[in-house]
């Protein structure tokens, strides 16, 4: 069934790769950005070259997911343009990199907004159209970083996800009863693919940064960043995170997983998410709100 679908952070990395994989799928797909007539009108030129040269529904829509107004117009001009919205993909996020002691709490609070409030903004925005229809998905890209292995300097990153991750579980049983279904999509860490590491924010007080660079601690930016890319496969593929959001979207309503997870390098998240998982799931049973795992038909 064809589905209407607003994907987060779309200019690039999974959440590109994403919006073209659910178009050829035959979804309209609204990749949305912000800046689309400034520094992202490129990219708003490439979803309309795509979607020409290739017979695909793929839009792109403005949506700062940093701002609220930006937020609400561009589900407004979603709705009014389709008449509806079926999927959420809340894809937007941000990484750093360095030791944490060396971010300021602004830097923090910048990478919370925009891997974990963004989410809110665009759910207030969202949500009430889905639970008029009373069915609905919202699709979550988590990190495998939220429960797996943690390498050192990525911990502003790693709690931000780790927020964004418990906040798609908590919505997940406040959605249910209105018929809207979540999944939760985790990928590990691709290091070559996506733009995450290449673009990744640095720590603003450098001179506390220069201090780790020394001492016991000389070395371990470098060290730690080798290690993860040792660990992923030859053959990892960003792509497969575009085509497990698609099967996801696919599948029928009520069979959709909780949750996905595509870690070439078993980093041990999928483990510990499925313990907790679990535990949620049994909670659930013996307080008597074992309906909320699931959403209703």
């Amino acid at each position: 069934m064809k589905q209407i679908i607003v994907i987060t952070g779309a200019s690039s990395g999974f959440g590109a790769l994403a919006a073209r994989a659910l178009a050829h799928a035959g979804h309209t797909v609204y990749a949305s950005m912000r800046e689309t007539t400034g520094r992202n009108a490129p990219q708003v030129a490439e979803v309309a070259r795509y979607a020409a040269e290739h017979g695909v529904d793929l839009r792109s829509v403005e949506l700062d997911v940093a701002n609220s107004e930006s937020v609400d117009a561009g589900i407004a001009r979603i709705i009014a343009e389709a008449g509806r919205l079926d999927v959420v993909i809340h894809n937007a996020g941000h990484m750093s990199f360095g030791p944490a002691e060396a971010f300021t709490p602004e830097q923090f609070a910048q990478l919370y907004d925009i891997n974990v409030l963004s989410t809110q903004r665009v759910n207030r925005a969202a949500l009430p159209y889905l639970r008029k229809q009373g069915r609905g998905l919202v699709v979550w890209v988590s990190s495998s970083s939220a429960r797996g292995g943690t390498p050192p300097y990525l911990s502003p990153y790693f709690a931000a996800k780790a927020a964004m991750d418990s906040l798609a579980v908590s919505y997940a049983g406040e959605l249910a009863r209105w018929g809207i279904e979540t999944s939760i999509v985790v990928p590990g860490a691709f290091t070559k693919g996506t733009n995450h590491f290449a673009h990744s924010g640095a720590p603003a007080d450098t001179a506390r940064a220069a201090e780790y660079d020394e001492g016991p601690y000389a070395g371990l930016a470098e060290q730690s960043l080798k290690g993860l890319a040792s660990l992923e496969p030859v053959d990892a593929d960003v792509g497969t995170v575009a085509e497990a959001i698609v099967r996801v979207v696919d599948l029928p309503f009520g069979r959709r997983p909780f949750r996905v997870h595509i870690d070439p390098s078993q980093d041990g998240c999928e483990i510990v998410n499925g313990v907790a998982d679990r535990v949620r799931a049994e909670m659930f049973r013996r307080i008597g709100l074992e309906d909320l795992l699931s959403p209703k038909i």
